[in-house]
């Protein structure tokens, strides 16, 4: 075993990442052993210090999405993240949080942003937040979509709780409120593929928000997801949605969606939503779109505007009825969706919007 520098050792521990390797996590993915909750806290800890050399950083990311990460791993890792990194500003509001994948879409229209001020303007108060450009996808991400709107997005968070407040929808920059993961990002592009930090940074909640919105390919994620929030000492979340999202974005998918949903103190439950059943004919590819940020910002005005009814609309109104019930501001997805088209159908939601552009810090 390689010999540990005394400065080291005294400010992080007995774990550095190249004997996690050696001894813990690196022997391969089926004779790998999973890391104590300390030994997880020890390695975030390293990582986010800059401790590190490349080559060991790589091969530690690599070799935890082999063997794949534990509740009690992650809930460490967002530990750490919560207390060395994360800034949060809660507004006076209790949004719902919602953390896509920061990795964001390069196929289909990004739909959060129109059905989150649709919900803001029909009451339940919504915060998105994500990076710019984040690895491995590199795709469009709820920041490119404002941007196109002419909404400010380089916010520090106390001007993103007051955006939250003033307009009931906020954006949290990760540069602002989430440092520490941010300086990663070359490290996290030279990987070539997603790691654990993709995950732990959609779980940030810089609103400090009772409620999380998030998004799987397959319900055994977010049955981890929930397990991750009750191992976490840091976390507030009481409540969790998540469903099958497009591009594993928080976009629910046409057709058949399952929608995992837990309550602190429950047990995870999960239901389906049949986009036909609510007069929705829609297909995936109905809601591809050429240039994801550009189209999807156009789309969003046309929508709130009332000018089109077309899947793109109908998408809107589901993914804002799903944020209302997340809320539990309303008893189902009928109610939601009569709710979500009354605020188009009024003129509600264009004024958010319009409010939202005009927000300044």
């Amino acid at each position: 075993m390689s010999t540990i520098p005394e400065s080291e050792a005294e400010e992080y521990g007995e774990w550095p990442l190249k004997r996690l390797m050696s001894d813990v996590v690196g022997s391969g993915p089926k004779s790998a052993e999973d890391m104590t909750a300390a030994q997880a806290t020890e390695a975030f800890e390293r990582i986010l210090g800059g401790a590190p050399e490349d080559t060991t950083l790589g091969a530690f990311w690599l070799a935890n999405r082999w063997k794949k990460n534990t509740p009690e791993e992650l809930g460490a890792f967002l530990d750490v993240m919560d207390r060395e990194s994360v800034v949060r500003a809660a507004p006076d509001c209790d949004p719902v949080d919602c953390g896509a994948n920061y990795d964001g879409k390069g196929r289909s229209a990004l739909l959060g942003v129109a059905a989150g001020v649709v919900a803001a303007s029909a009451g339940t108060p919504v915060v998105v937040h994500s990076g710019d450009r984040v690895p491995s996808g590199n795709g469009v991400a709820y920041k490119h979509v404002l941007d196109e709107l002419g909404v400010e997005t380089d916010l520090d968070p106390e001007a993103s709780a007051r955006m939250t407040d003033d307009v009931g929808f906020g954006f949290y920059y990760q540069p602002s409120f989430n440092p520490g993961v941010h300086a990663l990002l070359e490290r996290r592009d030279e990987m070539g593929v997603r790691t654990f930090v993709n995950t732990v940074e959609t779980l940030a909640n810089p609103a400090d928000a009772d409620v999380h919105l998030g998004s799987f390919y397959h319900l055994a994620f977010a049955k981890k997801i929930v397990e991750t929030f009750r191992e976490s000492e840091a976390a507030t979340v009481s409540r969790v949605l998540m469903f099958q999202g497009m591009e594993g974005y928080d976009d629910v998918r046409p057709g058949s969606t399952t929608v995992a949903e837990w309550n602190e103190g429950g047990d995870l439950a999960d239901f389906t939503v049949e986009t036909a059943e609510y007069g929705m004919d829609i297909e995936n590819e109905d809601l591809q779109v050429e240039d994801v940020a550009a189209d999807s910002a156009a789309i969003t005005e046309a929508v709130l505007a009332g000018e089109r009814d077309d899947a793109f609309a109908d998408a809107v109104a589901l993914n804002a009825a799903l944020r209302l019930y997340a809320a539990e501001d309303v008893a189902d997805l009928d109610e939601g969706l009569d709710a979500a088209r009354d605020a188009i159908e009024t003129g509600a939601a264009a004024e958010a919007l319009a409010d939202l552009r005009a927000f300044s810090a």
